[in-house]
């Protein structure tokens, strides 16, 4: 049974700094594709930041971010463990989101979409005041 489980939400001032953690559990060879999703209330869920492997590799690693995190946002993983961390760093009142985390098996096709990837954590609120 594989398992996600996140920490690190909280209230924070803009330009504030919080630092998100992911455990994933139960995948058989290791949790390879990770990565970080968002929903604002009223908006679809959207990639933040993912973490995957290359193409028939395990020892190749890439990592996207969207546009509107890159500069501030910093992924980092330690595999043995299978965690994920994201620093969040200069952050804005549009960062408002609840924040889940998600792991996939095999790369998806599309990294950014959330549809690619079958297992998630059950969320946790990050809120930036002005």
């Amino acid at each position: 049974q594989v398992q996600v489980a996140e920490s690190g939400g909280g209230l924070v001032q803009a330009g504030g700094s919080l630092r998100l953690s992911c455990t994933v559990s139960g995948l058989t060879y290791g949790a390879n594709n990770m990565g970080w999703f968002r929903q604002a209330p009223g908006k679809e869920r959207e990639g933040v930041a993912v973490t995957y492997a290359g193409p028939g590799s395990l020892t190749s690693y890439y990592t996207y971010y969207d546009d509107s995190v890159r500069g501030r946002f910093t992924l980092s993983q330690d595999k043995p463990k299978n965690t994920l961390y994201l620093q969040m760093n200069s952050l804005k009142p549009e960062d408002t989101a609840i924040y889940y985390c998600a792991a996939a098996p095999r790369v998806p096709r599309n990294i950014s979409d959330a549809d690619g990837f079958p297992y998630w954590g059950q969320g946790t609120q990050v809120t930036v005041s002005s």
